[in-house]
C-alpha cells in the first residue's frame, strides 16, 4: 500500500518512531507557538495532504505523552481522514488540563494510523437474531 503525501510544512515527513509503531507522528504547521487555555479546542494545520486508496482511512489519535503529561487530546478522537479528501490535515486539539499549554512551531501533536475497512450493504430488516448478551450495554456485564 502506498500513503502519497503533498507536504507545504517545513517538517519532514511523518514517520514511524519505532520499528513496530501503528500510528506515525504529526508535527504541527504554525509560524509561531500557539495556547491553549484549559478547556479550550482548536484547529491546528499540519501543512500535510494525503492520498489514500480506496478501502483506507487514516485515523488521527492522541499522543499518549501529551495526554498525560500536559492533558492535550485530539477531541474527536479518532479523527477520520477518508480516501476522497484532498485538503489539508487539520488536528482538532482541546486542553484538558487546569493550566494554558503551549504548542510549539513543529512540535508533535498527534499520530495517524492507517486502517482498512468495509463499505458494508445496507439492508433494512424487521428484527435481528439473538445472541446472549442481547440489547445489555453500559455496564451490562459487570466491573469484575
Amino acid at each position: 500500500m502506498e500513503l502519497k503525501i503533498i507536504n507545504k510544512s517545513n517538517n519532514p515527513l511523518p514517520k514511524y518512531e519505532s520499528a513496530q509503531a501503528a500510528g506515525m507522528d504529526i508535527r504541527c504547521n504554525i509560524a509561531e507557538a500557539v495556547t491553549l487555555q484549559p478547556m479550550e479546542r482548536k484547529l491546528i494545520p499540519t501543512g500535510l495532504f494525503i492520498e489514500l486508496p480506496a478501502g483506507y482511512e487514516a485515523q488521527i489519535r492522541p499522543r499518549s505523552g501529551l495526554a498525560l503529561k500536559r492533558g492535550l487530546t485530539v477531541l474527536n478522537t479518532p479523527g477520520t481522514i477518508d480516501a476522497d479528501y484532498r485538503g489539508e490535515v487539520g488536528v482538532i486539539l482541546v486542553n484538558l488540563s487546569g493550566e494554558a499549554q503551549t504548542i510549539e512551531p513543529g512540535e508533535r501533536i498527534c499520530q495517524m494510523v492507517i486502517a482498512k475497512h468495509e463499505t458494508p450493504e445496507i439492508v433494512e430488516v424487521s428484527e435481528l437474531s439473538d445472541t446472549e448478551r442481547g440489547a445489555g450495554g453500559f455496564g451490562h456485564s459487570g466491573r469484575k
